[in-house]
């Protein structure tokens, strides 16, 4: 892990707050287990943040369900992503990152439905929910 990630965290510093296992995705580019977090069940209106550092990265109305067992956006905010090329395992693949704290979310796939044809396979250990204030 470089410099520039080691200090590119939130306001309460690099991995504080997080588990062991989001300290592995955010931090060391790990991947949690197909279908393993609660956020694919997840239906209320609100808004997705960085598990990292806080900075909201999706709304709701993007997530939709892919069937691929992480939680999936068609779409998000403008300029808050960052991305990078992965070829780990043998193949081509686009990593996404937070535009704030550089933390590894997941993957951008050219598969998703209209309006964008894309697909934001993210880690939803990766992710913390705001559900939507009545």
């Amino acid at each position: 892990m470089g410099q520039e990630q080691e200090n590119s965290c939130g306001p309460t510093g690099c991995g504080v707050g997080l588990t062991p296992e989001q300290r592995r995705i955010l931090r060391e580019h790990g991947t949690e287990r197909p279908g393993s977090s609660p956020l694919n069940d997840e239906k209320r209106e609100g808004l997705y943040a960085c598990a990292g550092c806080g900075h909201v990265l999706f709304e709701s109305a993007y997530k939709y369900d892919s069937g691929s067992g992480w939680p999936s956006f068609f779409a998000v905010r403008d300029g808050v992503l960052g991305t990078t090329e992965d070829m780990r395992f043998g193949m081509l693949r686009t990593e996404v990152h937070c535009g704030e704290c550089k933390g590894h979310l997941g993957h951008l796939f050219p598969d998703g439905p209209p309006p964008t044809g894309l697909r934001y396979c993210i880690n939803g250990l990766a992710l913390e929910f705001r559900p939507k204030e009545p």
